[in-house]
This record gives C-alpha cells, sequence and structure tokens, in this order.
C-alpha cells in the first residue's frame, strides 16, 4: 500500500527500482495506491471545498470527477515509471507489464448521522480470481482508491480499505504498508512488532492519525488471515527490501501472534541446531556433539526460532534423583538482546517443574557469571548425580552451579 504521500515522496523513484526487482526474482506484487494530498491539490486548484464526515471524504458529482482525475494522472505515472528501460537506468531490460481493471467491486457508505456520503464507497468485493490470473502471467496487479458497483457506478474508498480487503482476499504472505511517520516508537526507540491484540494499548503513545489508522488496517488484515502486516517509511531507501530480505527487517510488524516462536524442537531443526552449536564448541564453551547424537537427543532440546532460522536453543536432561541437567544453552550472537537466553532458561525451568524436579544444574567453563545472576549457585563434583560425576570430564574442568526449584 502506497498512500499519495509516498508517490510525491522524492524516494518514490528508488522505491519503484525496488518492486521492478521484487518482480524480476518472481516475487508476485500488488500495488495499491492512494491519491489524498494530490486530490487536495486539484481540488483548491478547482476551488472546490471539501469536505470530511468521521474521518472521510464526501465524494459529490463534482469531487468525484476530480478524484478521477487525480487517480487517473497518478496510474498513468506509475505505468511510465514502471515501462522505463533505458540502458543507463537502474530499469534497464526489466521489461514489466503493469495491469489494472475492475478488480475493486464497492458499495456506497450510504447515510450516516444523516450525513450522505454520496460516491464515498467501501469494498464489497475483491475478484481475486481475475488477479491470480494476472500474477501467474508475472505481471504487477496495480490498484487504486476507486472501485465499481453492480450498477456502473463509481466509488471513492480509501487506500487502506483496499489494500486490507485485496490482501485479505489473496490471503498474502505480506501485507507493506508505506507512510511518512508510520512506524511506531515509544521513547525514542523503534517498536519492532506488535501482536494485533495488544494495539489498544499503543494509544497511550499518543498515536498520530497515520499512525492509529495504519494499525487499524494491519490488524483488520491480520484477523482476516494475513499472516503479517509491516508498516515501513517510504523516506528510509531501501526499507523494501531490507524488510523482505533481511531477518531484522524494517519498520513495525504486526500479527497476530509473536514471529519468534519458542518450541520443542524437530528433526529439521538439526543442522539449525548444528550451526549456532559449533561455534561455541569450537571455541570450547561447550561440548561437541555429533549430527547423530543430536539427532537421537532432539526431543531434549527447546529452540527459538524465527522464519525456519534456529535464534536460540537450550535443552534439558532428567536424572532419577530429582535433578536435571540444563545443557547446550546458546544464542545467535546477532540476537543475544531481548532476554532471549531468559526466555529459554524460564521455559525449562517451567518444565522441569512440572515433571517433578527439585535441582537443575548446569556446567560451564566460561558463562558462570550468566547463570549466577539467575539464582544459580556454585557446587561441587560431588553434589551431582551419581551418573553425571562418572561422565564428569576433568580436561574440561567446568565448573558446577545447581539452582533449587
Amino acid at each position: 500500500m502506497m498512500g499519495g504521500e509516498t508517490l510525491a515522496h522524492h524516494q518514490f523513484q528508488h522505491i519503484i527500482h525496488d518492486i521492478a526487482l521484487l518482480n524480476s526474482l518472481g516475487v508476485r506484487l500488488v500495488l495499491v495506491h492512494g491519491a489524498r494530498p494530490q486530490i487536495d491539490e486539484l481540488s483548491a486548484l478547482k476551488n472546490q471545498t471539501a469536505q470530511f464526515a468521521d474521518n472521510k471524504r464526501i465524494t459529490d458529482k463534482d469531487s468525484l470527477v476530480t478524484v478521477q482525475q487525480a487517480v487517473g494522472q497518478l496510474r498513468s505515472q506509475i505505468e511510465a515509471m514502471l515501462s522505463t528501460g533505458m540502458s543507463n537506468s537502474p530499469m534497464h531490460g526489466a521489461d514489466i507489464r503493469v495491469v489494472g481493471g475492475n478488480f475493486v467491486i464497492a458499495k456506497p457508505i450510504g447515510v450516516i448521522d444523516g450525513v450522505d456520503f454520496a460516491h464515498t464507497g467501501e469494498v464489497r468485493k475483491i475478484d481475486s480470481k481475475a488477479i491470480n490470473k494476472v500474477l501467474e502471467n508475472n505481471a504487477i496487479v496495480l490498484l487504486n482508491c476507486l472501485g465499481y458497483s453492480r450498477t456502473g457506478e463509481t466509488f471513492n474508498l480509501s487506500v487502506e480499505d483496499v489494500a486490507t480487503e485485496t490482501a485479505i482476499a489473496l490471503q498474502a504472505d505480506k501485507l507493506i504498508l508505506f507512510g511518512e511517520n508510520n512506524c511506531i516508537y515509544k521513547d525514542g526507540e523503534l517498536i519492532k512488532e506488535v501482536i494485533a491484540s495488544s494495539l489498544p494499548e499503543l494509544n497511550a503513545l499518543g498515536l498520530t492519525t497515520e499512525q492509529y489508522t495504519q494499525l487499524q488496517a494491519a490488524a483488520h488484515a491480520v484477523h482476516g488471515g494475513v499472516k503479517r502486516c509491516q508498516l515501513i517509511s517510504h523516506s528510509e531507501d531501501g526499507a523494501l527490501l531490507t524488510e523482505l530480505f533481511t531477518l531484522e527487517g524494517s519498520g513495525t510488524l504486526v500479527s497476530q501472534h509473536h514471529q519468534e516462536q519458542l518450541r520443542s524442537a524437530r528433526m529439521d531443526d538439526v543442522m539449525g541446531i548444528l550451526e549456532l552449536l559449533s561455534p561455541l564448541e569450537e571455541k570450547g564453551i561447550l561440548v561437541r556433539r555429533s549430527r547423530k547424537v543430536l539427532e537421537t537427543e532432539i526431543d531434549r532440546f527447546r529452540v527459538l526460532v524465527k522464519d525456519g532460522m534456529v535464534l536460540g536453543c537450550a535443552a534439558l536432561y532428567p536424572f532419577d534423583n530429582q535433578m536435571a541437567e540444563l545443557a547446550c544453552v546458546a544464542v545467535h550472537q546477532e540476537y543475544r538482546s531481548g532476554k532471549r537466553g531468559d526466555r529459554l532458561l524460564n521455559t525449562l525451568v517451567s518444565e522441569a517443574k512440572n515433571q517433578g524436579i527439585k535441582q537443575l544444574f548446569v556446567l560451564t567453563t566460561r558463562t558462570a557469571q550468566w547463570f549466577e545472576e539467575r539464582g544459580f549457585k556454585a557446587a561441587n563434583i560431588d553434589d551431582l548425580p551419581q551418573q553425571k560425576k562418572e561422565l564428569y570430564n576433568y580436561q574440561r574442568n567446568s565448573k558446577v552451579f545447581i539452582k533449587a526449584l
């Protein structure tokens, strides 16, 4: 989704280049654009007075003509930019096909609290089958804020309405919403992820109209089955590619559930766990485990996963005398903020308690302080279960720490 403000920004040319790159990589794209500032500007030139109610434009017959003119000019501009193919331009050889059409079926809003909104409407239906046929031919679908009724009328829609309903109808992998200052901050820090159910709590941050509108649109989309919605800034060069091709992404993510899942490890996590543990094993921080051993013990492991990448892991090994060993606690070096290690530890502590474990012990050579800060007390080898004492590696000379549960 790109509002009219995004289209008017000097970075829009770069966004077009990024869109062309995505299209060349086979990403199936639907672009939905708005035209609010352009409509306002054209209305002023015509000496038309814009009327609003309930934060919605009242679109009479004269205003509808203005809306159609502004939208038509923007559509032509976008199509021209996506058609660029000069040899000295980033678009050289792109050969992009752009398809628009009457994919959006609309209905009038009608009269609300005595106010007749005339040709202002809302989405009734999205022709997802027709859109998918276009996408299958590797063309970009271009939609705007106009919709058409079965009776042949044209209605002015909000760009957020068109974008969210289209994303829901297509069950899109992701809805990306561009904006000027739409990303959410708290105390100067970017909030990277928001769960849809927690949106009411963000009102205390003093949200702008843009932030509030886009958050509501994103929440509607995820409730409708879209897995993720991303609010990104159109003023940040490369934000679109950063969002799609890096794990950290760009801007603020809105989803139904946390994208980082803490769950039991599966066989398809083995390679990710090995990659995570390998650097620590080479430094002697962890005891080396072969793939075969890891596969045998995979049910002991819990992993923290995001987009298929294992960010952290930990394992629990119970013994007969109500003791259990906490082992292989590791977090990817680029993700050691955010208390991910604590999440893993707390999960295994809870599991140990549920199993009737009374004491949790850990053997460590380099991370003693981290465990001490979390309630583990220094102990002796003799305090270990007999089976573990027999396996103790005196060459490693690991320190023993025990936590009472």
